[in-house]
């Protein structure tokens, strides 16, 4: 897998927390992923929502995914 992965919907860059929010929310054992915009407008919620729940993960230090 490349180091360099992009969003499967706009094909924007992917960060660790674009990754680690899809897995988290969607699909533990992805390998593509959507960036937080479109995981957003997938679930149908404004981005901060997910912005938010990424805090609340890794601010929580229980989820693996976010340390």
């Amino acid at each position: 897998m490349s180091n360099f992965l992009t969003c499967r919907q706009c094909g924007g860059p992917l960060g660790m927390d674009d990754r680690a929010i899809y897995k988290k929310l969607v699909n533990r054992g992805a390998e593509d992923f959507l960036c937080i915009g479109c995981l957003a407008d997938y679930f149908q919620v404004p981005r901060e929502e997910i912005e938010e729940r990424i805090r609340y993960y890794r601010e929580s230090g229980e989820c693996t995914l976010f340390r």
